[in-house]
Formats: C-alpha cells, sequence, structure tokens
C-alpha cells in the first residue's frame, strides 16, 4: 500500500511514524508551504490513501477545487483522511461517486479555538489590535475600549467549541444567549431565537460549520439589525457573513469590530477596513492541539487501511 501525507514528516512522533510504514511506503511533503498541483499529483498519483492537509495545497479557500484535480489523478485511492475538524472544502457526492472514504479529525482544538475567539474578543474591546497597528506605524493613539463583564455574548452555533466559548463567556462575567440550529440546552445559557440573539448582543461568535444552510446566514438584512456598536468574531467561515454589508457596518460604525480568520487579508471589501481585524487561521495551532491532531490524524489512516474507518464524514 502507497500512502500520500501532506505534511512535513518531521510533524509526527517515531510510534507515528512506525505505525504509518508498517502500512507499506508513505510519502511526506517537505513542509507546509504550498505546493504546486504538479508536484503533489506526482507524489500522490498512485496512492491508495491520502492523508490531506489543506496548507499544502494553498488553504481552504482553494481546496474544493484542487482538491477534486488532485483525487482525479489518483486512480487507486479509496481513503481521504483530513487533517482538519472541518469538511466544507470537500466534495462529499464527488467521493462518494468514486467510493472514497472521507475522515476528519474532530474536537482535537476544541479548546485551543475557543480561548483564541475569547483574545479576539478582548482584543477587540481592549482596542488592543487597532493600536498595536497605528502603534507600527508610528500613529499611536489613546483610544477608550470597554469591559466585557457584564455585556451580552451571543453565541450562534453550540457545538463543541461554541459551548466552550460560551463557558469561558459565562467564566467572564458575561451574560451568554445562544442559538442553535438543532434544540440544545447548556446550563447558565439562555437559547432564544437567531434573530434575538444578533438583535441583542453586544459580542456575537460564529461557530457554525459552512454549509447550503448556513451560508450568507449573517445577511445584509441581519447585519442591519445588529445591535449598534456590536464586535462580530468570526473563526468558523468567511462565507457565514455578507461581506459587503459588513465592509459597511463597519465603515459605518454600526458594527465596531470584525475579527475574521480567512485565507486572503487584503480585497475588497474587508481589505483595508482599520476595524476590520483579519487574520490567517492560527486558532488551532497550539502545542497541545498539535499533539491530539495527529495522534487522531494517525488512527484514521490506520482506520481506512484497515477498512474500519474512524471518524468518518456522513
Amino acid at each position: 500500500m502507497k500512502i500520500t501525507v501532506l505534511c512535513p514528516r518531521s510533524e509526527f512522533i517515531k510510534d507515528q511514524r512506525e505505525k504509518l510504514s508498517s502500512l507499506g511506503e508513505v510519502i511526506y511533503t517537505e513542509s507546509r508551504e504550498e505546493y504546486p498541483l504538479e508536484e503533489l499529483v506526482e507524489l500522490a498519483k498512485d496512492s491508495e490513501i491520502l492523508a490531506f492537509d489543506p496548507d499544502n495545497i494553498g488553504g481552504f479557500e482553494v481546496a474544493p477545487e484542487r482538491l477534486v484535480k488532485l483525487l482525479d489523478a489518483m486512480p487507486k485511492i479509496r481513503g481521504l483522511a483530513l487533517s482538519t475538524t472541518a469538511f466544507g472544502y470537500v466534495d462529499l457526492d464527488y467521493c462518494k461517486k468514486r467510493n472514497i472514504t472521507v475522515t476528519n479529525v474532530p474536537y482535537y482544538s476544541t479548546e485551543s479555538v475557543a480561548e483564541h475567539t475569547l483574545a479576539l474578543m478582548l482584543g477587540c474591546a481592549k482596542r488592543i489590535f487597532i493600536t498595536d497597528r497605528r502603534t507600527q506605524k508610528g500613529r499611536y493613539q489613546l483610544m477608550r475600549g470597554f469591559e466585557l463583564k457584564g455585556k451580552t455574548l451571543g453565541v450562534v452555533g453550540l457545538g463543541h467549541i461554541g459551548s466552550r466559548v460560551a463557558e469561558l463567556g459565562l467564566a467572564i462575567g458575561m451574560q451568554v444567549i445562544a442559538w442553535n440550529r438543532t434544540p440544545k440546552q447548556k446550563e447558565n445559557v439562555e437559547m432564544k431565537s437567531l434573530e434575538e440573539v444578533l438583535a441583542e448582543s453586544d459580542v456575537i461568535s460564529l461557530h457554525l460549520a459552512e454549509n447550503e444552510e448556513t451560508r450568507g446566514i449573517l445577511s445584509r438584512e441581519r447585519v442591519a439589525k445588529l445591535k449598534d456598536g456590536v464586535i462580530v468574531v468570526n473563526t468558523a467561515d468567511r462565507s457565514l457573513a455578507d461581506e459587503r454589508a459588513m465592509a459597511e457596518a463597519l465603515k459605518l460604525g454600526k458594527v465596531d469590530s470584525y475579527a475574521l480568520e480567512a485565507e486572503d487579508l487584503t480585497s475588497p471589501p474587508l481589505g483595508n477596513i482599520e476595524n476590520a481585524v483579519l487574520f490567517k487561521g492560527f486558532g488551532w495551532y497550539t502545542k497541545e492541539a498539535l499533539v491530539r491532531n495527529k495522534q487522531i490524524w494517525v488512527d484514521n489512516i490506520l482506520g481506512i487501511a484497515e477498512g474500519k474507518p474512524v471518524n468518518p464524514v456522513a
């Protein structure tokens, strides 16, 4: 069996490397940098299992098209082991037609991303990001922030990360309200309609998986109904929000700050808007999360090889 792993060999501990090598020939990429598609095809074309990380193909936003092209060039492929929790960038219908088993790595970064989300909230409320950027340009200005204690945090999506964000919000003294697509209850969190959460929250944190139902859920109409001066944090997926409407709301001060993790940080409509706090995604990138990630990822690869998939994506 041949396995291609889109990740450097050095990121796996000895035990994990030995488990993978016991399956057959294992090919690793040399770095996490983006590779030309032609090089990835050459590496992976004869493989039965592709252990896929979006970094080597250019990130989440270009992964849907490039991943299909890569799989097209792999006639023997029978398993796709994702290194991520997210799987919205995978054409599951395509994989189903080709009988390609798809697995993901759930929950490995829950704590890391939840803490990162809280840091983004605090950074916006305390003017840390804007102050730093102005200072770096020699334009320091004393900016007045505000405390989060006593404010209302609206969590949109109470999955593992959203639930942990709700707990962290409660821990610093925020009132927490939430909406989830399916009925759910959480201690000390008041469940409300989506419209109520958006209208009543001082800080909104988005935690929805990207799909047809959630794409554009923070629409122009809903942006217009947000509470004046709200902070919106989106560590989930940029497609959840209407970015033109968000840009206009930021410029008008309707939205105080919009913190977003995405690949393209410079293009319109959000590029060059000071209170659009844009970062490449790195909330998951902690020592603890990476240890969990690699172990689950290796277990998934072994499961595919043995015909007993672990963490299959339905």
